[in-house]
């Protein structure tokens, strides 16, 4: 053979193992399933950065990773695959269904289908055995690509289809959330799932990559089913949307199980009800919560000691109203960039008023309101501002996404030398009240300029977005990039927490502006005398004191530690005669700043326990003839265990350290 038939016979890659990669010589027209047919694992293939499925024939040059199926690419391919598999069950037992979008989502994955009724339980349980057959199968996925028109034609009986193909040019940037598996601004490509004897069983508008074949879907779930609009607009038909999930294996899909067990448990609206913290009545609307006094006992106190600690940090505080002239969401850009967040406006004295959906552009006109020096810089304004926004009713949810909450806002003006000082601190005054509030695992988000909603130069947007970059990196925390999700004037830093179950919650935002400022036209007197625009920081602490109030209950389990609270003791008396001796001892916690109560109902001395564990009280003090006589209290902690004949003085003592150290019992 001469070295130019070798030449072609053989093509020469790069298998990458992380950040290394071997040069590999392998015959030509080899795929990357040859390639990876060891690992029955990988069931996808990064070549040159772009996902490919394993059918894909690999060229001289290309460099090709395996995607796995326990990694996040390679879940997200198992679902969307399961996504189909779903869809051709659906068609297989409805007939008459018609398709709608099908990605992948976090833990899983859906479907929309416009059907003439919508799904019952036992029609889920047929789907999902039909689903188990066509796995069993083992039908294989193959893609081939087809022209817009050739698409029309094999999808003329499938409406939604239709519409995404006439939307393809936008790059599925308008088409709706989850469009962008199916459509974007290239080539349309088609996915056919096939029998075992090669024939055709089901095909679906699709970008994929998917897995070879069925099997290897390993687990998978249905959840549930919900209505769900059309591209998420109102406006548009009213689809059913079937949830899922699917996990490389067996073991990994039990324990997501667990997790949604203990997650229910934990579900904030459901001990919100239980312990009688807040609520959420009819007549006020979706999305609006009213606070009941224990509620209220655990807000005042995460918001007082919020307000202690930005008074150590040099915050000044502020108020603003809740609505405003539509001018000033003019000048700020949100009526441009933000009017759907935005509730209608009201008319009043021949102009519109908005309900303002965020707290910036008062406080730009609080530092406007005199002629500022650099003497005053860094200025710190923080606010409980209440907001509303104009949320669709699919995504309330709870506290965790309402339509009016309180942020503890902040808004930072500060010179472009002070710039990365000022973020440097605002992130670990961020990081350590988190903290406070027993949070410790985090990693940090940095999020980047949408390429279409956005204001300013591309070079404030650079030098905002590296600043932000290089002290995120200079904390040492995980960075993960999202890339175009910043607001439209500027980027943000997100500290994203883990909480007790090891969920991921957004938690506080950073955001670097220079943007605001100038569209205000703020200014301030520097040391030559010279007029210069200011940097502006904003800062959300816990985003909202609800949705972060919501996080904690379930982080908590409502088992909150003492400080937090809304009883942290009661006084359970082993027989009436034992009541005013307890309530001595009430009066003396009191005294020491302490949520006390004396149960004096009724009930028999082992109900009150009962009761008092339902509440998640974290101390009870337990008192007969034996405790009174030696002045002396016997308690029972929420897990249980007893301390008898504990004296007055110490048990006091330990309530008030508990308290005071913010330790959980």
């Amino acid at each position: 053979m001469s070295s130019q038939e070798h030449a072609v016979s053989e093509v020469s890659i790069s298998i990458i193992d992380g950040a290394a990669g071997a040069q590999r010589s392998v015959p030509a027209g080899t795929t990357a399933a040859e390639l990876f047919a060891e690992d029955r694992a990988v069931i996808a293939a990064r070549v040159n950065g772009a996902q490919r499925d394993l059918a894909h024939v690999l060229d001289a040059g290309d460099e090709v990773a395996g995607i796995r199926n326990d990694e996040p690419d390679g879940l997200a391919i198992v679902r969307h695959s399961a996504a189909h598999v779903l869809a051709q069950a659906v068609q297989e037992l409805f007939p008459k269904s018609k398709l709608g979008i099908g990605p992948p989502i976090e833990n899983g994955f859906y479907y929309d289908f416009d059907v003439e009724t919508p799904f019952t339980p036992d029609d889920l349980k047929r789907i999902e055995k039909r689903m188990q057959e066509l796995i069993k199968a083992r039908q294989t996925f193959s893609r081939r690509e087809v022209s817009d028109d050739e698409a029309r034609a094999e999808l003329a009986d499938e409406p939604y289809k239709l519409e995404l193909i006439g939307l393809k040019g936008s790059g599925a940037g308008d088409a709706g959330e989850g469009a962008e598996v199916e459509v974007g601004a290239g080539q349309l490509t088609i996915y056919d799932n096939h029998r075992k004897d090669g024939s055709l069983a089901w095909k679906d508008l699709c970008r994929g990559p998917h897995v070879p074949q069925m099997g290897d879907i390993p687990a998978f779930k249905l959840m549930r089913s919900a209505a769900a609009y059309w591209r998420g607009s109102e406006k548009n038909p009213m689809l059913q949307r079937v949830y899922g999930t699917a996990w490389e294996s067996r073991d990994a899909l039990k324990d997501y199980q667990t997790r949604l067990e203990e997650a229910a448990k934990r579900d904030h609206r459901k001990l919100g009800a239980e312990l009688d913290l807040f609520s959420f009545p009819d007549e006020i609307g979706s999305g609006l919560a009213v606070f009941h006094p224990k509620g209220g006992t655990i807000r005042r106190v995460m918001e007082d000691y919020s307000r202690q600690k930005h008074i150590e940090g040099g915050y000044e505080f502020v108020n603003t109203p809740h609505i405003t002239k539509a001018q000033l969401f003019e000048t700020s850009g949100h009526l441009e960039w933000y009017a759907e967040g935005m509730f209608a406006p009201m008319q009043m004295d021949g102009a519109d008023y908005y309900l303002k959906p965020m707290n910036c552009p008062f406080h730009n006109l609080i530092f406007r309101s005199s002629g500022r020096s650099y003497r005053e810089l860094p200025l710190r304004l923080f606010e409980f501002g209440t907001v509303y926004r104009n949320e669709k009713s699919g995504v309330v949810h709870g506290l965790t996404r309402a339509r009016g909450f309180t942020q503890d806002d902040a808004h930072i003006y500060c010179t472009r030398g002070q710039m990365r000082d000022e973020l440097t601190t605002t992130l670990r005054f961020v990081l350590d009240l988190l903290r406070d509030y027993g949070l410790n695992d985090f990693y940090l988000e940095l999020s980047t300029k949408d390429p279409v909603k956005f204001v300013g130069s591309a070079e404030d947007w650079a030098e905002a977005t590296e600043v932000l970059r290089e002290v995120a990196v200079s904390e040492g925390l995980e960075l993960v990039m999202d890339s175009g999700g910043a607001a439209f004037y500027g980027p943000k830093i997100s500290v994203q927490a883990k909480d007790a179950i090891g969920r991921t919650w957004q938690m506080s935002t950073i955001q670097l502006d220079f943007n605001l400022p100038e569209r205000f036209e703020l200014e301030f007197q520097s040391a030559d005398g010279s007029r210069q625009r200011p940097v502006m920081i904003h800062r959300a602490l816990f985003g909202s004191i609800e949705r972060f109030f919501g996080v904690l209950v379930e982080h908590y389990a409502g088992a909150f530690p003492p400080w937090l609270a809304p009883v942290q003791a009661v006084g359970i008396p082993i027989a009436d005669e034992h009541l005013p001796y307890l309530r001595e001892v009430a009066a003396q916690l009191r005294a020491q700043g302490i949520r006390v109560e004396v149960d004096d109902a009724d009930d028999r001395m082992q109900k009150k326990i009962r009761n008092a564990q339902k509440q998640k009280i974290p101390f009870m003090m337990l008192a007969g003839d034996e405790d009174v006589a030696a002045g002396a209290v016997s308690f029972r902690y929420r897990s249980g265990e007893q301390k008898n004949t504990v004296p007055v003085a110490d048990a006091i003592a330990e309530i008030v350290a508990a308290v005071r150290d913010r330790v959980q019992v």
